[in-house]
């Protein structure tokens, strides 16, 4: 789901369109990294390197018991 340009500048002004008129840089900001963070969350999906929630905790639980391991 890669964006072309012109495909972000209209998501940019998408978003700045939502903002108060006396939003901050620091709102921008968040909202810009938000909206990245999102794009990218459905591209790992739609390339399938996404996991669900019952096998990220089964390897953490996993990670654990390798550090007390190494711990020893």
């Amino acid at each position: 789901m890669s964006h072309t340009p012109e495909t972000v500048k209209n998501a940019a002004k998408a978003i700045l369109d939502t903002l108060p008129d006396d939003a901050s840089w620091e709102d921008v900001q968040y909202r810009f990294y938000v909206r990245q963070q999102i794009d990218a969350g459905l591209e790992g999906e739609a390339a399938g390197r996404l996991i669900d929630t019952a096998e990220m905790q089964r390897r953490l639980a996993e990670h654990k018991i390798q550090r007390k391991k190494a711990a020893r």
